[in-house]
């Protein structure tokens, strides 16, 4: 008897297999859509003939503003394909409605003015095409009083409630806004999380469905302590220097290092087995002063002398350099982290151990690093990053995708 060979077909990328529509010109549009394209979704961005807005936001390679060097769209769109369609004109309206035909998700960031503009009416959409997902994410939804207010990362966080909680001890200048684009960024983690509970429901009932997040509403719940202690207390929480907003103020956690970089620890005296961890520490350097005292042994005693304990602890590290002391605390078990700038994180070792880091090359400019995977999985490769588009790079070949898709069809 002979033997049966079976081939094992190699595992695919979660979403591999579905195709996105992308209709975005700002942040969280953008991050949704590259997030899909790093699960496996292939996503074609429809941008006009002069390219989406965002490609006009700096910085630029080489300091050249051209639409085709900005570095903010190469981050938020690679993996991606662009083709050039003008949805106000018929014939783009056309190209949209053939890629909708065979498309599983529509990211749309227009609100109702701009969608009445393109005469795109979303509901109807939904309705034509059964099994399209449709994820609209909007400054403040698709209606309400405030449904086509101009916003920003930083109105959003402002109006949302954040912007509140982040800032200085110092309360006579304003809060200060986190850098990032949090707030595109938590609208864009609503959508994806909207996005995977409608697919799970589409393998149910067959159907798709429009979804709505509103970045205003997403932020709004996500202000941390703020809302308990309103809600409960009725206290307000009050912002303070690299540590969570608190009603009362609470120590100071960070501490100039001798290289005049900063660590940051958070001094938690009722905590006996790293009290003891610190104070040996301190004492090999020749740096406890008095606090190997067994008085200082009673919780009591050490929150009395809280502020004396605090001078000691910062001429303590100001002895070291962070990296230094960021490792012997660590060695101590003592949660010690180091407060990296953004060109410290390029160099940083445990990151570079994990090959976290991978080489994209955007021709003609060369080879840029650009950051790994959100997620690594046991059973699924990863997608390989692939730089942004040029625009309406892949115009030809998605049409000829879509006359074979719809050749096969008939």
């Amino acid at each position: 008897g002979g033997r049966i060979l079976m081939t094992v077909s190699q595992p695919k990328p979660p979403f591999s297999g579905l195709r996105a529509v992308e209709l975005a010109d700002d942040i969280a549009g953008e991050f949704t859509g590259r997030i899909l394209a790093e699960m496996g979704v292939d996503v074609v961005k429809l941008e006009p003939g002069a390219g989406s807005p965002t490609r006009s936001v700096g910085p630029f390679v080489g300091d050249v503003e051209d639409p085709e060097r900005s570095l903010n769209f190469w981050y938020y769109n690679s993996n991606k394909r662009s083709v050039a369609c003008d949805v106000t004109e018929a014939d783009g309206r056309a190209l949209l409605h053939s890629l909708l035909d065979a498309a599983d998700f529509l990211i749309v960031t227009a609100q109702p003015a701009a969608l009445r503009a393109m005469d795109l009416d979303l509901e109807a959409l939904s309705r034509r095409f059964e099994k399209l997902i449709i994820l609209s994410v909007t400054p403040y939804g698709l209606d309400g009083p405030w449904a086509d207010f101009k916003s920003s990362d930083l109105v959003a966080l402002a109006g949302g409630g954040p912007l509140w909680s982040c800032g200085y001890d110092d309360h006579s200048i304003p809060p200060i806004r986190p850098g990032g684009e949090q707030g595109y960024h938590t609208a864009a983690s609503f959508a994806l999380i909207g996005a995977v509970l409608a697919l799970l429901e589409r393998q149910k009932t067959g159907a798709g469905q429009m979804l709505e997040v509103s970045m205003h509403e997403a932020l709004a719940v996500n202000v941390e302590l703020a809302n308990p202690y309103w809600f409960y207390p009725r206290a307000n929480v009050q912002r303070q220097t690299c540590r969570h907003a608190q009603p009362v103020p609470t120590q100071p956690a960070h501490f100039l290092c001798s290289d005049d970089r900063y660590i940051y620890f958070a001094l938690i005296l009722s905590d006996p087995k790293a009290w003891k961890a610190l104070v040996a520490w301190m004492a090999e350097k020749g740096m406890a002063a008095d606090l190997p005292d067994p008085a200082y042994d009673e919780v009591a005693y050490r929150q009395e002398r809280f502020a004396d304990i605090q001078n000691i602890v910062e001429c303590f590290f100001l002895i070291q350099t962070a990296d230094e002391a960021y490792h012997d605390g660590q060695a101590r078990g003592l949660p010690i982290g180091v407060l990296n700038a953004p060109e410290d994180v390029l160099a940083d070792e445990h990151m570079r151990a994990r090959a976290f880091f991978t080489n994209v090359s955007h021709e003609p400019h060369g080879v840029f690093e650009y950051p790994g995977p959100l997620c690594a999985f046991s059973s699924y490769p990863t997608v390989a990053r692939h730089r942004a588009p040029h625009i309406g790079e892949h115009t030809e070949e998605v049409v000829a995708e879509l006359a074979r898709e719809k050749g096969v069809a008939e």
